[in-house]
């Protein structure tokens, strides 16, 4: 059974635009055909001898070019196409995976997003699998969509979304499903400022009484994390919500530190886990909190021991997480 890709493809074939490197097989040879007799056509050459379009059809006009690129592609193209993407996924180093993070955010808040789209080939060849490589606790806040925040596409990020960014038994069986089945490379928990359920964790327990019965539970989840008493004395609000949040994101991941089967890989150098808070007045994401390698061997090394590139701080867990 095949599947039609419709005359986009052709276009951007045609008018000389590149093609996408990961559509393989017969797709290539059909693109890579219908651009050298673009060109050849465009030089007033007609014809030729054996290359080019008229090596595949004669191409005198759009519906030879259409009747073409309607051959479409079969399951079994799709399955190899994905078993290929998975195992370079899964040959990424954990710092490898979070560089392209870093340079996905550069090019988002830069302007110059790709936005990669996948073609239809690419979407098919993800029916049969999904293999990301970053696994991300975000806040369900309609203003920080985590995959144009980062310019990624279909089938690279697992999200996890929820107001405040908090674990609890759904979230971290999510994160769980993640790391040990699809393998993520990295482990991230992402807040971002002017959170309001971090906010709303700041008013006094009475006030959170009135809440519903589980959004009250949530919100005080978040609060005993928060450390009040040492935000007390900062008077200016947005260095005061820039503090909460990230405060928030670090309980979080030191709470994701507690689980034996995340460290385990942590420390085999299988996952990287890391916090982040996302600016959204300015579209930057800033990096701390990373957790990485084997700190157990040597304490004084693993305090001293610095961050990756790009990411300001690590944190050093507690040698054997209950």
């Amino acid at each position: 059974m095949a599947l039609a890709t419709g005359l986009a493809f052709g276009a951007a074939a045609a008018s000389g635009l590149a093609v996408s490197a990961s559509c393989s097989g017969q797709w290539g040879t059909i693109a890579s055909a219908l651009l050298a007799g673009a060109r050849a056509g465009g030089s007033g050459g007609s014809g030729g001898s054996g290359g080019g379009v008229a090596a595949l059809a004669p191409a005198k006009d759009a519906d030879s070019l259409k009747d073409l690129l309607w051959q479409g592609f079969s399951m079994e193209e799709a399955r190899k196409h994905a078993d290929e993407a998975q195992s370079r996924a899964l040959a990424q180093a954990p710092g490898d995976v979070l560089a392209e993070l870093q340079r996905g955010n550069a090019r988002f808040w830069m302007g110059t997003s790709v936005r990669p789209e996948s073609t239809a080939f690419e979407r098919r060849a993800l029916i049969s699998k999904q293999f990301p490589s970053v696994a991300i606790l975000g806040c369900s806040d309609s203003r920080v969509p985590t995959e144009i925040v980062f310019d990624q596409g279909l089938g690279d990020l697992f999200v996890v979304r929820v107001a405040g960014n908090a674990l609890d038994t759904a979230t971290i069986a999510s994160l769980q499903y993640a790391v040990h089945h699809l393998n993520v490379k990295v482990l991230m928990v992402l807040g971002h400022e002017l959170c309001g359920a971090v906010k709303a964790a700041q008013l006094p327990k009475i006030l959170l009484e009135k809440e519903p019965a589980q959004l009250e539970m949530a919100l005080k989840a978040i609060k005993s994390g928060l450390g009040q008493e040492r935000l007390a004395h900062l008077e200016d609000s947005r260095a005061l919500d820039r503090e909460v949040v990230t405060t928030n994101v670090k309980k979080q991941v030191e709470r994701l530190t507690r689980d034996k089967g995340f460290m385990t890989k942590v420390r085999n150098q299988e996952l990287l886990i890391v916090g982040a808070f996302y600016e959204i007045s300015s579209g930057i994401v800033d990096f701390f909190h990373e957790v990485s390698g084997d700190d157990t061997v040597d304490l004084a090394v693993a305090v001293s021991k610095q961050p990756s590139r790009g990411v300001t701080s690590r944190y050093v867990p507690a040698r054997n997480p209950a």
